[in-house]
């Protein structure tokens, strides 16, 4: 008897999952007109606020260019009438201060009461409420002034950190005789405990017969600024701005772009630049940041039972760095709408919710049917693919999927008995093969190497032992003992003979094969050079096989550059604390699809080579318990490092 859901198939577990996806839309059918609807009058209101709000920030912004017109052109004509006046007491000081000197010239006094008169003179002169006349040289010592005379302000900074009293300097001694300049700076009198800064003016001129900069000093707020004309007319503008009708309780507002308010109805003068709306938003700081556009947030005042959305068109009016902004509610304009939405939402909105439950309960359910066998399946997958071939799936249905997990089963027994059929078909035809050639090499090489091997020795018996050719005889005798030890292990490769261990000096193994090698045909057209670690510990390895290792890869290295090249051979310690062997040939390179495969048995590029010299170096590296590396890339030389471990496990 078939289990319901379970036994389903694919389709009926799809259709399960779907029906409901296509009935439930059909329940929000009503909740979609409605809210169409809703939304089109909704924009057609919006679009006749909207329109508002912008004549009306356009309205404000109008008002505030005519106010700042008009009170540019009356500060620019105070502006004049001030730089004239404190040019006049600059040359009136100047004046007193050539009469003095010419007293002194004619000896009527000294120097000293000469400029003691022009500081008298100086200090019974005023500049507005708060100016002065003072004097200094022109390395910025003070020789005249009401609190600092005597000191040292060359080096004084404004508030902005501009070095004005340099730049006085400066301008003064290059100016033209004579001549009256005018410097502006912000400055904050500590003295009389001003917090902030103020615009300060000032004309001097430089008196070269005392190297005295004489000026004329004051703010401006004291001088051209006629502040509470132009706070009156400000006050002015204020109330016919604010007087103007937004909705039922909206309002212009202007603020700087740190967010002072500098109109508002009732916060006037208060910092909001840190103010959130009721989901925590910073829109203030992202109306100072645009600066131009229109903004959405909620708000509550504290009369308001629940926040409210409010709509603000904004515009950066940029003579005052102001942000103008024109705000109303949404609610006021929307209230008839509002009422029809809620209705219609209200109803809407539950049946949805049941819905949209119903729906992802199904889902999940379905979903969860669905996906378990298939994720057993793709783990299953990974884990046959990483070599596992004993991975078996349970089979916990009988629809499409349970089919699909007794094939997996069935397809990883396949592959597991046609693998151990491969690697024992792959033994037997590399056995093969390897007997065949070693009986043809053994065949072929013993002979010659016996008699190379007899009359090396018979001239080694003949040979004076100071004779300097007796070096090189011993040398053919002992290649040629290397070479009947490389056919013995090419006839016991299958057998994998051990290394017989021995401490070594790798070192001086290397220097000898080296010297041997620089000498051998394939190496003809390259250059050998050693870099060995001085501080290259002995270790236990069978020296012979070392030696076919490193003299097989220095032949395959001379082979790769038949034109010439460098070889670099070298030792030294691993960051995996083994020691190592390095050959880095300058050669063609071998291409990366041969990477894979030039380990294997017989696997050669060369025209006349048999391919077991780098299979019997990674099987000697192997059994000395190390590994061989290569990197390479066609045209830029191979790169091959033997690692070697200082202490062999035990086996």
């Amino acid at each position: 008897m078939p289990h319901f859901p379970r036994d389903l198939k694919i389709r009926g577990k799809l259709l399960a999952a779907v029906l409901p996806l296509v009935v439930l839309p059909v329940l929000g059918v009503g909740a979609v007109v409605g809210y169409v609807a809703m939304q089109q009058a909704r924009e057609g209101i919006t679009q006749a606020v909207r329109a508002d709000l912008e004549h009306l920030s356009q309205f404000t912004l109008d008002l505030l260019n005519a106010h700042h017109q008009q009170f540019e052109v009356y500060k620019e004509d105070k502006r004049r009438v001030v730089y004239r006046d404190l040019a006049t007491l600059a040359r009136f000081a100047y004046n007193l201060v050539a009469v003095q000197h010419e007293q002194y010239a004619n000896g009527q006094h000294s120097l000293e009461a000469a400029q003691q008169e022009a500081r008298k003179a100086f200090k019974n002169i005023s500049v507005g409420e708060t100016g002065y006349l003072y004097a200094m040289t022109s390395k910025g010592e003070l020789t005249i002034h009401i609190a600092q005379e005597g000191q040292n302000v060359y080096g004084a900074q404004d508030d902005t950190g501009r070095h004005f009293i340099q730049e006085i300097c400066e301008t003064a001694v290059a100016a033209k005789p004579g001549e009256v300049l005018y410097i502006v700076y912000p400055w904050r009198n500590e003295i009389l405990g001003e917090r902030r800064p103020r615009n300060k003016v000032v004309a001097y001129l430089y008196f070269p017969a005392w190297d005295w900069i004489i000026a004329a000093g004051g703010y401006l707020d004291e001088t051209y600024e006629d502040v509470d004309f132009e706070r009156q007319a400000l006050r002015e503008l204020q109330r016919n701005i604010l007087s103007k009708p937004v909705g039922s309780t909206g309002y212009i507002y202007a603020m700087t772009r740190r967010g002072e308010l500098k109109m508002h109805p009732f916060q006037q003068g208060r910092n909001i630049y840190d103010a959130r709306d009721r989901n925590g938003h910073y829109f203030i700081q992202e109306m100072c940041a645009r600066q131009n556009g229109w903004i959405r947030y909620p708000w509550r005042n504290e009369n308001d039972p629940a926040p409210r959305m409010k709509i603000v068109r904004y515009r950066y009016f940029a003579p005052w760095d102001w942000i103008v902004a024109v705000g109303a509610y949404e609610d006021e304009f929307y209230q008839p709408a509002t009422a029809i939405e809620k209705r219609i939402l209200s109803s809407m909105g539950f049946l949805t919710l049941v819905a949209g439950v119903l729906a992802v309960l199904l889902v999940l359910w379905v979903s969860k049917l669905l996906t378990d066998p298939i994720q057993r399946l793709m783990a299953g997958v990974r884990q046959v693919r990483q070599g596992r071939l004993d991975t078996r799936l349970p089979v916990t249905s009988n629809d499409e999927l349970g089919e699909l997990a007794a094939d997996f089963n069935r397809m990883t027994d396949a592959l597991r008995q046609n693998k151990a059929l491969e690697a024992n078909l792959a033994q037997r035809n590399k056995m093969a093969s390897l007997g065949v050639l070693s009986a043809e090499v053994a065949h072929e090489i013993n002979n010659p190497l016996g008699v190379i091997l007899g009359y090396a020795a018979h001239l080694e018996s003949k040979l004076d032992p100071q004779d300097p050719a007796l070096k090189y005889v011993q040398e053919i005798r002992r290649e040629s003992k290397r070479c009947k030890h490389i056919v013995q292990d090419l006839l016991s490769y299958a057998r994998v003979p051990k290394p017989a261990l021995e401490e070594t000096d790798l070192n001086a193994l290397l220097d000898r094969i080296v010297d041997f090698a620089a000498h051998h045909t394939d190496m003809h057209a390259a250059d050998i050079v050693t870099a060995f670690d001085p501080d290259l510990p002995r270790i236990q390895v069978d020296g012979d096989q070392i030696r076919q290792v490193a003299m097989n890869l220095m032949l395959n290295a001379g082979a790769a550059m038949p034109e010439g090249g460098r070889l670099t051979v070298g030792t030294g310690m691993g960051e995996d604390g083994w020691l190592q062997l390095t050959f880095q040939d300058s050669g063609c390179g071998i291409a990366p699809d041969n990477l894979e495969k030039i380990f294997e048995p017989f696997f050669t590029t060369k025209t006349r080579g048999t391919g077991l010299g780098l299979a019997i170096a990674k099987t000697i590296v192997d059994q000395h318990g190390g590994r061989i590396d290569i990197a390479s890339a066609p045209g830029q030389g191979t790169g091959v490092t033997v690692r070697l471990p200082i202490r062999r496990e035990p086996a």
